[in-house]
């Protein structure tokens, strides 16, 4: 990254990073939504059962004594979890933030304002470290909106 400053070259590094703790944070989110919603359809078939209960254990399936007791268990896992994805929300908001401001401010440093001709481009490619940065899209992927990763 010659002719770059080194805040400049800190603060792309502090981008990137922004950008992949984004990206994390937004997968842990839709696996744990998924588990939130896996709990609730079993907490909704407990409810529907009349019969003997099982749950599993390892391999094993073992019979459930206390239904009431599984259904508070259940609960708390449900209350749980949607405590742990309102933080992760909350910090994919924060993260988003960061994200922008570090954005424009690169793009601002960087004279994004001007758009060079394809050749100037191929020969700032090198020097240039601003190809490197990605829009955030405008929806991230969320499992509610089937929308695969990486999608735009």
């Amino acid at each position: 990254m010659n002719g770059i400053s080194p805040q400049l070259q800190n603060q792309i590094a502090q981008f990137q990073q922004v950008q992949q703790q984004l990206q994390a944070i937004t997968t842990q989110k839709v696996q744990m939504d998924a588990q939130r919603r896996e709990l609730v359809r079993t907490r909704e078939e407990l409810e529907k059962s009349t019969g003997t209960v099982y749950r599993t254990a390892g391999s094993l399936l073992i019979k459930v004594d206390d239904v009431d007791a599984l259904k508070a268990e259940l609960d708390d896992s449900i209350e749980m979890m949607e405590v742990r994805i309102s933080s992760m929300e909350r910090q994919e908001t924060s993260l988003k933030e960061k994200y922008t401001v570090l954005q424009q401010t690169i793009s601002a440093a960087m004279g994004g304002a001007s758009a060079p001709s394809n050749e100037d481009e191929e020969r700032s490619r090198s020097t240039n470290p601003l190809h490197l940065l990605h829009p955030l899209p405008r929806r991230l992927p969320t499992v509610n909106n089937r929308m695969p990763l990486g999608s735009p």
